[in-house]
């Protein structure tokens, strides 16, 4: 049974960082790509990065380029989302997810999900 469980989330004030992380189990791992996405009430799943099976390859949302970074290690099963500079616009719930084939696209092409974790971002 392949589980995915974020950890990570809370309450930062602006400007503020986090760091997000999702450990995964019931999978090959690394033979899978990696990505995080956020959703708000009442709006679609949104993409915010993306990592390759090796770690080599990183795609981010235009959104948090230069204040969010990937990370993934292969050993510990586990992707990590560090968060810089947030911002009230980042408050949303953010899920991990996995995928044979891609790191970034829409959401209903990945293959397996985790519960989510809140991140709420406000003074």
């Amino acid at each position: 049974q392949v589980q995915l469980v974020e950890s990570g989330g809370g309450l930062v004030q602006p400007g503020g960082s986090l760091r997000l992380s999702c450990l995964a189990s019931g999978l090959a791992f690394s033979s899978y790509s990696m990505a995080w996405f956020r959703q708000t009430p009442g709006k679609e799943r949104e993409f915010v990065a993306g990592i390759s099976w090796t770690g080599t390859n990183t795609h981010l949302a235009d959104s948090v380029k230069g204040r969010f970074a990937i990370s993934r290690d292969n050993v510990r099963n586990t992707m990590s989302l560090k968060m810089n500079n947030l911002r009230p616009e980042d408050t949303a719930i953010y899920y991990c997810a996995a995928d044979r084939a891609i790191m970034s696209g829409p959401a209903e092409e990945f293959d397996y999900w985790g519960q989510g974790t809140q991140v709420t971002v406000s003074s």
